[in-house]
């Protein structure tokens, strides 16, 4: 695990990511983004900087949920939980994060079923 440092639309966050969650963050322009990566652990975030207030502070983010679904997105895909990451000052959105789970894990997502 690395501290790194992952963007969001209203700030960044300072957090010690594995290798699989630095992978998912990388979109390929030189920079690490939030949302690809999902709920990050409070234990993990160790500093945030706000975009509004221009401040970095010495802690994690506030979480703030927003929404707890269990909505069905597509075929065997469930948004579980919808939330963002706030500022602790003035509770700007830092960025936000989803969490998906599959319902059966074994169904092909994403594969082309052709009708017989």
């Amino acid at each position: 695990m690395t501290e790194l440092k992952v963007q969001g639309s209203g700030g960044y966050i300072i957090a010690d990511l594995t290798e699989e969650q630095a992978k998912k963050a990388d979109l390929g322009v030189g920079k690490l983004f939030l949302a690809p990566i999902g709920k990050l652990e409070t234990e993990k975030m160790f500093k945030h900087y706000c975009n509004n207030c221009e401040t970095e502070f010495e802690n994690p983010p506030t979480i703030h949920l927003e929404e707890n679904t269990n909505e069905e997105v597509a075929d065997n895909l469930i948004l579980v939980e919808r939330g963002q990451y706030t500022c602790e000052k003035c509770s700007s959105v830092i960025g936000e994060y989803r969490v998906f789970k599959k319902n059966d894990e074994s169904a092909d997502i994403g594969k082309a079923n052709p009708s017989q």
